[in-house]
């Protein structure tokens, strides 16, 4: 394909087209051998307008075909300003995807389902051209994103609201053949309430719902938080059992702690195994954003499951490991004292392990200047009981966001960390307890990028570090049909 603009702060591990807006994964599915991922995509410029969906393909997580769009809004149809999120499924030979018409006259929060159908594999769709589910329940102030799934011989789908007693909630239908579908009320519905034991809230509605199905435990809601008049804001989780079509859950968790992670969506993979993308937005004004012709990544895909604690865990999925280049840091030993200590030099995209054993505040810093006025940190406060990342100085541009974000970590044993960095997106893996932290940053340093180990004075830290040169993945020359997006 061409050459991806010479932006350093474009990323090579991580999926999206070489220009123009991203948002919402959508469409993942795994089906006649390969894996599916869509996403949101502006065609004509990097801002929020005219959504699409593009499409990627790949055997294998590592090599990824460009097909053409595959939906487009039909002018004066039921989609006319916007094909929104949705999901896919493989039934039999044929890729369905189920969408939420954009209609502004008909409402900007009412966004009802339809679907298009693919007998190629993906490589074109055919629109229904009606709604699929024409009416919304009764006291239904928001609807959107539809999420279809099977389960038990049956179609089953949820839909993300809000509703008019103030509730954020995912509505349940279910089909016996992917065109009947019966509303059987909402699955959840609860009133905004705090996330993780933090003074967040689980918001006015819930945008984006996504199911992972009890695998001898315990079953995950996943959702997107959404607040008036902010909008889009973190994603959620409920862990629970369904019963009798309705889902009983105890207090919300993050599923990720980070600020810049959203609409994940998931895919059952073969094997039993399920993946899950999200998308990143911009943390830098949005003019220089526009300027440098993208905005959104996709994060890396993540093998994630409901451990037998109950907790729901992420990692890196397995696949990674093959884009791990040259080892450009091997590192063992403890600080002594306040100095830092040199670890070795890293790329702008690098894939990381660390056992970290503090005394005391301590952790990891990525250098990007030369003078060290520059840098990301990631600490531990065993104080706390918490991992922070810290991008208050990781970048000497005022046009990026700032900001330290925590997530609980375990105290009084090794911490295992794996850090996947990508010239402007670090996602933190806690290997430990299965949570991610995820953010973007923008350093403005044009020398090599360094670790350090630091430890706050009066403090010690040991440590053992790896770090290996992350590799591109492999994006395939599209064909004719899927060329005018590169």
């Amino acid at each position: 394909m061409s050459t991806p603009p010479l932006d350093p702060h474009f990323p090579v591990a991580h999926l999206r087209p070489p220009r123009n807006w991203l948002n919402d994964p959508n469409g993942l599915v795994f089906h006649d051998g390969h894996y599916h991922v869509s996403y949101q995509y502006n065609p004509y410029g990097a801002t929020h307008a005219n959504m699409h969906w593009g499409h990627f393909r790949s055997p294998d997580l590592l090599s990824w075909e460009p097909l053409p769009i595959a939906l487009t809004p039909d002018p004066g149809g039921v989609d006319a300003d916007g094909c929104f999120s949705g999901n896919a499924v493989s039934d039999g030979d044929r890729l369905v995807a189920f969408y939420s018409a954009h209609l502004v006259a008909r409402s900007p929060q009412q966004q009802p389902v339809t679907c298009a159908v693919s007998h190629d594999g993906g490589t074109t769709f055919r629109p229904r051209g009606e709604l699929l589910i024409p009416e919304l329940p009764e006291g239904c102030t928001m609807y959107r994103d539809p999420y279809v799934w099977r389960e038990d011989g049956r179609w089953r789908m949820l839909v993300g609201a809000a509703l008019a007693d103030g509730r954020a909630a995912t509505l349940l239908y279910d089909s016996p053949d992917l065109e009947t579908w019966a509303y059987r009320g909402p699955f959840v519905a609860r009133h905004p309430e705090p996330v993780g034991g933090t003074e967040e809230l689980t918001g006015d509605g819930w945008e984006c719902p996504q199911y992972l199905p009890a695998a001898g435990g315990q079953a995950a809601l996943i959702f997107s938080t959404w607040t008036e008049p902010t909008g889009p804001m973190r994603v959620a989780a409920l862990i629970g059992e369904e019963h009798d079509g309705h889902f009983k859950a105890g207090a919300p968790v993050w599923a990720d702690h980070g600020p810049d992670c959203y609409a994940p969506a998931l895919l059952r993979a073969p094997g039993g195994r399920w993946l899950l993308w999200g998308w990143s937005w911009e943390a830098r004004d949005q003019a220089w954003a526009v300027a440098g012709g993208w905005a959104g990544v996709l994060t890396v895909p993540r093998e994630i499951h409901v451990g037998a604690d109950g907790t729901l865990r992420q990692r890196p999925a397995d696949e990674l490991l093959a884009l791990r280049g040259e080892r450009t840091v091997r590192a063992e030993g403890a600080t002594h004292g306040p100095e830092p200590v040199e670890l070795g030099s890293v790329g702008r995209a690098f894939d990381l392990t660390a056992r970290l054993e503090p005394i005391g505040t301590a952790g990891l810093r990525l250098l990007t200047t030369l003078d060290g006025s520059e840098y990301l940190d990631i600490r531990l406060d065993p104080d706390a009981g918490e991992l922070v990342v810290d991008r208050y100085h990781a970048s000497l541009d005022t046009r990026a966001h700032g900001g330290a974000y925590r997530m609980p970590c375990p105290t009084g044993q090794p911490v295992d960390l794996r850090v996947v960095v990508d010239h402007s997106i670090a996602e933190v893996f806690l290997t430990s307890t299965g949570q991610v932290l995820t953010l973007r940053f923008y350093p403005t340093g044009q020398g090599a990028w360094r670790l350090q180990a630091h430890a706050a004075p009066g403090t010690r830290l040991r440590y053992a570090v790896d770090a290996w040169e992350l590799l591109p993945l492999v994006i395939k020359t599209p064909t004719a049909g899927a060329a005018e997006q590169y």
